[in-house]
């Protein structure tokens, strides 16, 4: 499938300038658009939905710019792929603001529990969690292709992702539990971490999210047993 438009949604949360760079460098012959105009999201063949921020900030841009629309009709038809923020919106609500997601997918967004943020010697983690992680991928899904399975990728954020399906789950990553940091749905991928800012492992994700035609289909493994009760 050809690249040919991509938009890089643009609702004034975050710098995009270096997802677009990224996209443009493993896509020379891409056009790349950073825009607010539903309609270039609309005539776009693929639609990159990033962001940084706070969650009710980003559903208020986001309503106001007018690009909820176009982001939720790409989300249902078109290769997209969702990052930090733009993973989170994508859920039903989050905990962050007690704010209402577009509820594209099924669950919630939660804030790593203060009980629960302590490593195997005992010491407290930082909260937002920043640096770099391991992420396992737990399908054989198109954007995986050429990543190893315990590659490290760069994450800045307070707060995760938990799906009301588990077959929604793509990856898990560990900070101290294993919480989902990647999700797949039909033509939607979405990841917690920062593809753009993860050097040559995030450059290969986002030249297999170039070259994905927007269908999935896959086997799973089986999750950690701790993501079922690290709220409990």
């Amino acid at each position: 499938m050809s690249a040919g438009r991509i938009a890089v949604v643009d609702y004034g949360m975050g710098n995009l300038r270096s997802v677009a760079k990224a996209l443009e460098h493993v896509s020379p012959d891409a056009r790349v658009e950073i825009t607010r105009d539903p309609a270039v999201v609309e005539a776009a063949d693929r639609v990159v939905f990033p962001g940084q921020g706070a969650m009710p900030d980003c559903m208020r841009e986001l309503t106001a710019t007018g690009l909820r629309e176009a982001v939720v009709a790409a989300a249902r038809e078109k290769p997209f792929l969702g990052i930090c923020i733009g993973l989170q919106m994508l859920f039903e609500w989050s905990e962050e603001g007690n704010v209402a997601g577009l509820a594209v997918l099924p669950g919630k967004v939660l804030r790593f529990p203060s009980h629960a943020m302590v490593d195997a010697e005992g010491r407290k983690l930082k909260v937002p969690h920043m640096g770099w992680n391991q992420v396992y991928p737990v399908i054989e899904h198109p954007l995986w292709r050429g990543i190893p399975t315990d590659a490290r990728f760069y994450f800045v954020h307070s707060y995760y992702p938990e799906p009301g399906d588990p077959g929604l789950v793509a990856a898990y990553s560990l900070y101290p539990f294993a919480f989902t940091c990647a999700v797949a749905h039909g033509n939607v991928f979405a990841v917690q971490f920062h593809p753009e800012k993860s050097q040559a492992v995030g450059l290969q994700l986002l030249a297999n999210f170039i070259a994905w035609d927007g269908r999935f289909g896959g086997s799973a493994v089986p999750l950690p047993s701790d993501m079922a009760t690290v709220r409990a």
